[in-house]
């Protein structure tokens, strides 16, 4: 099978391309640096793209098994510490994702055969900030800036369900991986011995391995019968708190030394709300359909995250 990956070389696309190729599927990654090769096996192929049109790789689509559409600017910024939201980072981040999902449309558009599916990325943040009632994939979308941007980035590719192709829209938590994201920066501290909870530690953070990320997006391409929106996290939500015994118990390292969320406010502005926010999101309707969690809780996963360096 033919799979065309957006936004490719970010920490998600990687893995699943590199999966997709291990069992020998057809695996293009668009990006718009084609030097971005780190990381990438050798049976993936790569092509560079303007992020917002279809010039170059449109005829690639026709007549492939799936598209998966990653593409946009990160959120936190690349590297360390995160980068601040400003007014044009802002702008940059919606930006890069609906002219992203505009091309991914026009390109299923003018296919003569068109895609199985596409995956169209998403994120918990579309629920905005809550307590720690359950939410489920039924529940209405928030209203700040997160939210906003994932309302708009699902709505880019929306058309296609009228073109007769199956959508499904991942809607992924905390992806836990040694390799990026929020887990580095999350331990940390702990390995300075002096980790512990964020804030008041009661935010809750849908957190889900890189594997079961990667298990569940292939599950969900193969799964005819599977559309609509999918929370992609653990079934084991904690709150910051809970998970801050985690990670210090697996480390070794105390966990009860706190940082006040106005630290975290004062240094990256809007952008702390990412780490002293949050949403108890639960992945009702993957389980439902079956997908079978490798990770389900936190203390073997990130055992075997740390361990295993993954």
């Amino acid at each position: 099978m033919r799979v065309i990956i957006t936004g490719g070389t970010g920490l998600i696309g990687k893995a699943l391309a590199n999966s997709l190729a291990h069992d020998h599927h057809e695996v293009i990654v668009l990006s718009r640096n084609k030097n971005k090769t780190a990381g990438l096996s050798n049976g993936v192929q790569l092509m560079q793209w303007d992020g917002s049109t279809a010039d170059g790789w449109g005829h690639l689509v026709d007549g492939a098994g799936a598209v998966v559409n990653l593409a946009g600017e990160s959120i936190a910024g690349e590297g360390f510490p995160p980068s601040r939201w400003t007014s044009e980072r802002k702008k940059r981040i919606r930006d890069s994702r609906i002219n992203a999902g505009r091309a991914v449309t026009a390109a299923i558009n003018a296919a003569a055969t068109k895609p199985e599916v596409l995956v169209q990325s998403s994120a918990v943040g579309y629920y905005g900030v809550h307590g720690d009632e359950d939410i489920t994939e039924e529940h209405p979308a928030g209203n700040d800036f997160l939210s906003d941007v994932a309302k708009e980035w699902e709505a880019s590719t929306q058309a296609v369900e009228k073109m007769g192709v199956r959508r499904v829209i991942v809607r992924t938590g905390i992806v836990m991986t040694t390799h990026g994201g929020v887990l580095p920066q999350l331990s940390l501290p702990f390995k300075l011995f002096v980790g512990g909870p964020i804030g008041s530690g009661k935010q809750q953070m849908p957190w889900i391995h890189i594997d079961d990320e990667i298990g569940a997006i292939r599950f969900l391409i193969d799964t005819p019968s599977a559309n609509g929106a999918f929370n992609l996290s653990a079934p084991e939500v904690l709150s910051n708190a809970q998970l801050s015994k985690v990670i210090g118990k697996v480390l070794s390292r105390p966990s009860f030394f706190p940082t006040p969320a106005i630290a975290f406010k004062l240094a990256f502005g809007e952008l702390a709300t990412l780490l002293v926010d949050g949403q108890r999101a639960i992945p009702k309707r993957l389980q439902e359909i079956g997908y079978p969690f490798k990770f389900a809780h936190a203390e073997p996963a990130l055992r075997d995250l740390i361990e295993n360096n993954k």
